[in-house]
């Protein structure tokens, strides 16, 4: 919403005062919200529609976890609402986190370890070649734009020289931009490499705190201002010969809901999302060509049916 705004207020600018014209400032920024037609008259059904990338898929509280992995891994969902059949209420979020912390207690049960013990270049995903990056010498506006563009959670920050990856920002970051007039004033002087090193609020948190609230990571995603994500300038990442089972202890222990991966010179060469790592154990027919799900290949087996060119075919 925030990345959308700014991008109308920039285009508002533009167009009444040419390129680089008035600048956005300050607590100026809302009051000029106020006075955009397009936004300040924008109804929350109408607004809904125009950001409804994802599909919605709810879940009632009498179903199975099983349904819950089904649809993370056919959609690109970040959650799945709980809903209550009596009322129709929603009565909590199921997130991705949640899922792969509950995959992560499988450990030591032959069908999840015969999958997350497998090295990352064993799997085949979506990104795993492809990184949206900006550098650190650009301005904060700049990333901004590429985030809005992307349409995606996270962006790598390089080094230009060296190409070396050195922090990330992602789309929960913007709060700082609300929060601190001065950074959304500067935004476009501001370069992305001293944004990156702000101190975010999740220095000095207790260890114990963090065991009795596993809880609040997985909903903090439903927040812009998570003080449980890691740093922007410490993201996580991985390399290739890490395992399935490196990378989700890597996510659950950072609260990330992303890991670079890397090579042996710190250089990004791909990414991996939550939503990669759940598909590995997802059943055969969402993607026959990822390998992995010997775990529902075997149920599959024991029912009397199998997949065959992504087609689930039951045995007569």
């Amino acid at each position: 919403m925030f990345l959308w705004c700014l991008e109308e207020l920039e285009n508002g600018v533009r167009r009444a005062k040419g390129v680089g014209g008035e600048e956005i400032r300050g607590n100026a920024f809302f009051a000029m919200l106020a006075q955009n037609p397009d936004i300040s008259q924008t109804k929350v059904g109408e607004l809904a529609k125009s950001f409804l990338w994802n599909p919605f898929f709810p879940v009632h509280l009498d179903e199975t976890l099983f349904r819950v992995l089904l649809l993370l891994s056919k959609h690109p969902l970040q959650v799945v609402p709980v809903i209550d059949r009596a009322n129709s209420n929603v009565t909590g979020f199921i997130t991705q986190n949640a899922v792969i912390q509950l995959l992560l207690q499988s450990s030591g049960l032959e069908w999840f370890d015969s999958i997350a013990n497998k090295p990352l270049s064993e799997f085949r995903f979506e990104n795993e070649e492809h990184v949206v990056h900006v550098y650190g010498d650009q301005s904060i506006a700049e990333a901004l734009h590429v985030l809005w563009r992307s349409r995606i959670g996270a962006i790598a920050v390089l080094n230009r020289e060296t190409n070396r990856l050195v922090g990330s920002i992602r789309c929960s970051d913007i709060y700082l931009l609300i929060e601190n007039e001065t950074f959304l004033h500067d935004r476009k002087n501001l370069t992305i490499g001293e944004f990156i090193h702000v101190e975010t609020g999740n220095k000095g948190s207790d260890p114990t705190i963090e065991r009795d609230l596993g809880a609040l990571f997985s909903a903090g995603i439903l927040r812009l201002k998570n003080n449980f994500l890691p740093r922007m300038d410490s993201p996580a990442i991985n390399k290739k010969t890490d395992t399935l089972m490196q990378v989700m202890k890597n996510m659950a222990e950072t609260k990330s809901t992303f890991s670079f991966l890397v090579d042996d010179f710190h250089i990004a060469i791909g990414v991996l999302t939550l939503r990669d790592v759940i598909i590995q154990f997802a059943p055969p027919c969402i993607d026959s060509t990822i390998h992995g799900v010997g775990f529902f290949e075997s149920a599959l087996e024991q029912t009397g049916c199998h997949v065959k060119d992504g087609t689930l075919v039951c045995n007569q």
